[in-house]
């Protein structure tokens, strides 16, 4: 499906569309609040400055898609693929990302205040100057990401993570450290 039928579709009312084939499609500044792209593939997509507040993305393929700027905020976005997204700016306020995969994503200056990150796979992610406040960052690998800067303030995680050593809150509550990397 092309962008121009897409946004048509959208216009005349239509909100479902799950499993579509949007690889590549240029969506830069569209408004498709609430639309459903479960299990869509939007791999390599243009959605900068998009909002896609309140969407499902459940599932749905974003590898290598820039989102920079969007607008996420309230969207389902569990067990999606986000592997080397572009997410710099991004607003995933309140967002739903458990199980997602966003191994080597750049979401530096991102907004994740009370997302839901559980279980969800952050190697080598770029969360540079990332407001992470509040965030749900149980069973999470952020394993080699990115922090510097990251506002961490009560990011919610297991005392068993901190105990074990797998996180290390920094004293400000405002990054968190590796063992051994301070």
């Amino acid at each position: 499906m092309d962008a121009n039928k897409l946004l048509n579709l959208y216009a005349s009312g239509e909100r479902e569309f799950d499993r579509a084939n949007l690889h590549q499609v240029n969506l830069c500044d569209a408004d498709l609040r609430g639309a459903n792209f479960a299990e869509a593939d939007l791999s390599g997509a243009n959605l900068t400055q998009a909002n896609l507040s309140g969407c499902n993305l459940s599932r749905a393929n974003l590898t290598d898609a820039d989102l920079s700027g969007a607008n996420l905020k309230g969207a389902n976005l569990s067990e999606v693929n986000l592997i080397g997204a572009d997410l710099i700016s991004v607003n995933l306020e309140e967002t739903n990302l458990s199980r997602a995969d966003l191994r080597s994503a750049n979401l530096g200056l991102a907004n994740l205040f009370g997302a839901n990150l559980s279980e969800a796979e952050m190697s080598g992610a770029n969360l540079k100057q990332a407001n992470l406040s509040k965030a749900n960052l149980t069973g999470t690998n952020i394993n080699e990401a990115e922090l510097n800067d990251a506002d961490l303030t009560e990011v919610i995680i297991t005392e068993q993570e901190i105990n074990e050593g797998m996180l290390h809150v920094g004293i400000s509550h405002k990054w968190i450290t590796w063992a051994g990397s301070y």
